[in-house]
This record gives structure tokens, sequence and C-alpha cells, in this order.
């Protein structure tokens, strides 16, 4: 007959408790790695019970983990008896079946005298015939599971169930401590680790503006993250010719960054063979969606300066247009030209140009300059960008890159950028 537990600790004498928290302190003291922690408590199960066989099951409270991976359900284990076993070929450890799985979910203990009866036993070793499941819980949260198991029917009562249900309560916080600590290790080992990212994706921009005689130029990227999918970069064509890249990848933080890494590859080794905007974006877009799959797209706006004539050939595929300032005072959008790259397999690109006379300015711009949010949610918008570049353009370049990013930074709430902000400005001189 099966029975789930719901007794108190009532059947232990005061003095066995104290005994058993003595034992719980000594065992768990000196350590806070959680497989040693478990191991000790595991050790101290002896002390309340005999058992053939016993284990203490820890969560991963890490959701994602769960959903993605099987395996990633159990954070740590301790067990005594079992046979050795891949977590892929345990059921509990695996999708949380059987009688600590049931314990785990439901948060209630459970009592079976005879597994072979019980349709929700599975088996962890052929010889049990009596079990016990008790989670361990803290403030109503299950955080690890006990189980003791027996070779002999009807092994176990109600009087057992409570002295466990006791020490799984009093290595709760020994438990919950020790999958704190590993918490906070983990996170420092990611913290260094996203550092070191953030210094390897810095060093891919550029680290200061390219000089042209009659010309100023400037350019900045401000992720959101500490890793970001925007991208600029300034790259010298021959003849004096002067590339010019501003891109957005889909998505943020680690994924993006990666394929912003993937993206600028792509198109210096590109350059090396043509410089046409139009085929250099067409053979990035088509190699793109072979290396990195169909969900990685990039928007991006590239464009070829001749700084003697001041003509700019370009190619715009999905991104914000680039926006020309003329020296007069009027502000022009420059056309797009095709679709995001890593898309379409067939997709077609235009080139187009357009022509910077002796004053007239231009900004090459993400999405996370114009898309800024206040707390109502409304965007920045374009209207009141321009306005800012035509009180800045008299100003070098740099001065409105400046107050470009003060704009969006005091538009936003709160006051840090949501989407990564990537900037390019540029003016001919008189």
């Amino acid at each position: 007959m099966t029975r789930e537990s719901e007794s108190g600790v009532r059947e232990l004498t005061a003095e066995a408790k104290y005994r058993l928290l003595l034992e719980v302190a000594r065992r768990s003291r000196g350590t806070l790695d959680l497989e040693e922690t478990l191991d000790h408590l595991l050790d101290a199960v002896a002390s309340v019970l005999d058992y053939d066989a016993a284990g203490i099951f820890a969560l991963n409270e890490d959701l994602v983990a769960i959903r993605e991976r099987p395996e990633g359900r159990i954070a740590g284990v301790a067990r005594r008896g079992f046979p050795a076993r891949p977590v892929a070929e345990d059921e509990m450890l695996s999708s949380g079946r059987g009688l600590v799985g049931h314990a785990i979910e439901t948060g209630r203990s459970i009592l079976v005298p005879d597994v072979r009866r019980e349709p929700r036993y599975v088996e962890g070793r052929p010889g049990t015939l009596s079990e016990i499941a008790v989670p361990i819980a803290v403030d109503g949260r299950t955080i690890a599971a006990l189980d003791v198991e027996s070779d002999r029917l009807a092994a176990y009562d109600e009087r057992d169930v409570a002295a466990l249900e006791f020490f799984a309560e009093a290595a709760a916080l020994a438990i919950e401590r020790a999958m704190l600590h590993r918490e906070l290790l983990d996170k420092e080992q990611l913290e260094t680790q996203l550092r070191i990212a953030r210094e390897v994706q810095v060093g891919l921009l550029p680290q200061a503006a390219p000089e042209r005689a009659g010309w100023q130029i400037a350019g900045i990227c401000r992720p959101s993250l500490q890793l970001g999918g925007d991208y600029f970069d300034y790259l010298e064509l021959g003849g004096g010719r002067l590339g010019l890249v501003v891109a957005d990848v889909a998505g943020k933080g680690v994924p993006a960054a990666l394929i912003m890494a993937t993206f600028r590859a792509l198109l210096r080794a590109r350059l090396d063979v043509d410089t046409r905007p139009a085929t250099v974006v067409a053979d990035v877009s088509r190699l793109l969606r072979g290396s990195a799959g169909a969900r990685a797209f990039v928007t991006c706006c590239f464009a070829v300066l001749e700084p003697t004539s001041g003509r700019l050939a370009y190619a715009n595929c999905g991104h914000p247009p680039p926006l020309l300032l003329r020296a007069g005072g009027a502000i022009e959008e420059l056309a797009n030209s095709g679709p995001v790259l890593g898309i379409f397999p067939d997709a077609t690109f235009e080139e187009r140009e357009a022509t910077l006379a002796p004053g007239d300015g231009l900004l090459l711009y993400t999405d996370g300059l114009i898309e800024a949010r206040d707390r109502r949610g409304e965007q920045l918008g374009l209207e009141r960008v321009t306005r800012v570049l035509g009180a800045a353009l008299p100003d070098a370049p740099a001065c409105w890159v400046e107050r470009l990013v003060e704009l969006a930074r005091g538009f936003s709430a709160p006051a840090e950028l949501a989407d990564d902000l990537t900037l390019i400005a540029l003016r001919r001189l008189d």
C-alpha cells in the first residue's frame, strides 16, 4: 500500500532532534562545495535510519537549462548503493520520473511499502522493495529531494517519514548555501568570460577615425549589454577611397556578437576581391546565410567614399536610411537598395550614389538611435534626431555623435539604452 505523508515531526523526541541537528551541522561544516555538502549530508542519513540505497538530488533552478537539456534538471547528486549509470539512462535524472520526481513535483513525501505495486516507481536498482522519497524545501520552494530504499518489504513506516522530513528541514539551509555558492562561482566565471569576449569585440572595432584631407570623421558604438550586435568600420580600399560600414545584427548579447564577428570577417574577406557595394553585400548575404543559418540576419549600410570628388557609392540593406546633411540646412534620406542580409537566397541589391559637396555631412546609424523609447513607450524618432543634427551641423562630426548619444540616453527610460547604438558621422570641409 502506498501512503503520501503530510506528517510532522511529533514522533521524534526533543533529544533526538537535537542530536540530528548537531549531526547535520557537523557534516555540512567546512565546505561550500555542493557535491561535498550532499555527500556529507547523505552520510548523516545513516544516523536517522538504515537503508540499502539512498540519494540526495539537488535541483537546478535554471528552467531554461531544464527545458533545453534534460540532464540540466539536477544540479548535484550524492548516492549510495545505486549502480553507476550515465544521466541520460537514468529516468529520474533525465526526465524527473519515479518516486523522487513525484516528491519534487508535489512537494509531498511518499512512503511505498512495496514498490512492485506502485505504478509511479522507476527501478533504480534491482533489489529495492520499499522506499521513502522526501522533498527538501526552503520557504515553500523545493530545492532538492531525499530518497532511501530498502531490500525488505515494508521496511519503513510513518515515524521514519517524520524523521526524514525533519532531517530534510535541517539539511535544507546547508544545501541552499552550497547552491548559492555555486551560482556565485558560475556567475564570476561567466562575467570573466564576458569581459574577455568584450575586450575581443572592442578590438574588432576601429580604435580611431581615419584621416582624409578636407574631411572630418567620427564614429562610436555603444552596446546596451556587455556584448552587442552592432558593428561599424572604416576600410582602406586603395586609391584614397574609404569604405564605411554600419551594421546591426538581429538580437543581442553573445549570439549577436558571434554573428557580428562572422559578418565582419566575411565583409573584409570579400573586399579583397571586389569593392563595388552591391556586389559585396550580395556575396556577404549569400555567405552569411550559408555559415550562420537563415535566422542570422543583418541590416547594414556599406558605402565607398571618394574623398577628392565627394562621390559616395552605397548599398543600404534593410537598414535605417543614412542622412545626407546639406550645407544649406536641408536633410535628405538616402534610398534603400536591397533587403536584409542572410535571409533571402536570391536577393538582389542595387548600387546607389550621392555626392557630398563642401559643407555637406553624412550620418550612418543603427535603429538604436531613433527607436530609443521613453517611459510611455514613445520612440525618439527621426524628427528629433534631425533637429539636433541641424543645430550641430556647423560643429565637428565628433560633436554630432556626442549630442546624439546624449539625446538617446536622455530620452530613454530608464537612462540605459535598450538597444545597441552605433554612429558614423562625416563632413566635407569648405
